[in-house]
């Protein structure tokens, strides 16, 4: 199943799901209940009129997992963690594909890319056994994890630097995992203005997805609608040479296989 939300010629948010190249409606029906496995096509309709994408959902937490790729840690100059390295962004960074990242140069002048694998919770739990964790997963989607580096390095700590209004892009779909069946067997590829940026591999998590709920669960009773980002491949904007930024008019957009494109412009403000 690949869900996402829309929006009508008049505004209205609906939430639909794409199948056999066209876009359904699911009447009242909420994301949670999709979630969790609550689905009544019955009343579905073939949407023919007009509509724009908007973003998939506001998850209610957003836990990310810092240097999971080695390749990134290295060109970061930084070890690869022994255990993941865990941060939280806000539900007010989540945008859609197609909507803009916005920032000030009064805040950031560093803004950079981080396309991501997400994981979607379905099934809430505590203390979570590895094995049993893709039973707690509904899906996933794709993220771009957009970090402001210079309040990475000045701040001392991340919570300003991956947490402005407008830094958690996520889309296009919501693809449950009967779509997906190894989640460590896709492309990750991130482009700004058509030019390839990251080009990576979920192979190379040094932490897998079971590993990753299970740790995660044991501090931190998972709820369904949790997001999990997965990490970044090597590639970023920091570790070229010249350092190289997001800029105004930019477009980046992140392509997962079997996931779609997260496509985003960028737009600078006073």
């Amino acid at each position: 199943m690949r869900l996402l939300s829309y929006a009508k010629a008049d505004g209205t948010l609906h939430l639909g799901e794409w199948r056999n190249e066209a876009l359904y409606t699911l009447p009242h029906a909420s994301v949670l209940e999709v979630l969790s496995g609550k689905v009544n096509r019955d009343e579905q309709y073939k949407m023919k009129s007009s509509y724009t994408l908007s973003v998939p959902y506001v998850p209610p937490r957003i836990f990310a997992i810092g240097r999971n790729y080695a390749e990134h840690a290295a060109e970061l100059g930084s070890q690869a963690p022994s255990k993941p390295l865990i941060f939280a962004k806000f539900p007010s960074c989540v945008i859609g594909t197609g909507q803009a990242i916005e920032w000030t140069p009064r805040i950031t002048q560093q803004v950079d890319w981080e396309g991501e694998l997400a994981v979607i919770i379905g099934k809430g739990g505590r203390d979570i056994p590895e094995e049993q964790a893709y039973e707690h997963i509904y899906g996933y989607t794709i993220a771009n994890d957009v970090s402001a580096r210079d309040l990475q390095d000045g701040d001392g700590q991340w919570t300003r630097a991956k947490g402005l209004d407008t830094f958690c892009p996520l889309g296009p779909h919501l693809v449950s995992t009967d779509e997906i069946p190894d989640p460590h067997a896709l492309r990750i590829v991130t482009t700004v203005n058509g030019e390839v940026m990251q080009d990576g591999h979920t192979g190379a998590m040094i932490f897998k997805i079971p590993f990753l709920v299970a740790y995660l669960s044991q501090s931190f009773t998972l709820r369904p609608g949790d997001l999990i980002l997965t990490g970044t491949p090597s590639g970023v904007g920091k570790a070229r040479k010249p350092p190289r930024f997001l800029a105004d008019g930019d477009v980046v957009s992140v392509t997962i296989e079997g996931l779609g494109t997260l496509s985003n412009p960028c737009r600078v403000r006073p």
